[in-house]
């Protein structure tokens, strides 16, 4: 059995793996060790896999420490050839999450756009990964208006959604989730243009929200990530 531990900015995943499927799954808040051990304990665990988007603190160190966790990093071998100049500073979710695509859907162009706490648009064409767009995320989008202005209130993201608001509280909505589905379906709509016949993934914690609202086709996969660090793990242990 792989444990699977995939550290983003405002949450965790995590996934006991046996071959490629998900034998148990769930998101944590924080990870620690004492979290993590009832997590595993009905399971066997022969290898894990750590990727992380933080600075890993001592509580990170001691689950790497107990369970000798492969760290995914900028030197860590993949199954795929990337092009991307500065391979030190990418996140490791965006490098597992096209991993996975391509082994999900081989010989494909593929987009996997990552809808967390930033929006990742990440592109694998030609056999290679060539590199992506960073955005805030639609929480950041709220927080941004609120706090860089004067009088504008603070919003949530909720399940609330308007073409064309009608007051203050209508209209930031409006604006922030209307403007990033218009954002992300033209991304979308020039990749399938230059790309013929290509995949366009979305995971992420608002993945929902996009694949409800979303004018292009897309397949909706939040585990993407989880199941690309499963493959790097797996390819890893056999070099």
């Amino acid at each position: 059995m792989n444990l699977i531990i995939d550290i983003g900015n405002s949450s965790s995943k995590v996934a006991i793996f046996k071959g490629k499927e998900i034998v148990k799954y769930k998101t944590f808040d924080k990870i620690t060790l004492p979290n993590i051990l009832p997590f595993t304990n009905d399971f066997d665990i022969s290898a894990s896999i750590i990727s992380s988007v933080i600075e890993i603190d001592n509580r990170i160190q001691a689950v790497i420490s107990y369970f000798n966790s492969l760290i995914l990093t900028h030197n860590t071998a993949l199954p795929i050839l990337s092009n991307y100049k500065t391979p030190k500073t990418l996140g490791k979710d965006r490098l597992a999450a096209i991993v996975g695509a391509n082994n999900k859907f081989l010989n494909r162009d593929i987009l996997v756009i990552d809808a967390g706490s930033c929006i990742t648009f990440d592109y694998f064409t030609n056999g290679n990964y060539s590199g992506g767009r960073i955005s805030p995320g639609i929480q950041m989008r709220y927080d941004a208006l609120h706090t860089f202005t004067a009088k504008l209130p603070q919003i949530n993201f909720s399940n609330k959604h308007f073409m064309i608001g009608n007051d203050t509280n209508s209209s930031i909505i409006a604006g922030v989730q209307q403007g990033v589905l218009d954002e992300v379906d033209e991304g979308i709509t020039t990749f399938i243009k230059e790309n013929p016949e290509s995949i366009v993934i979305v995971c992420g914690g608002s993945h929902k929200f996009f694949e409800k609202h979303l004018k292009n086709s897309i397949f909706a996969d939040p585990l993407i990530v989880l199941k690309g660090l499963n493959i790097i793990l797996e390819f890893n242990a056999k070099k």
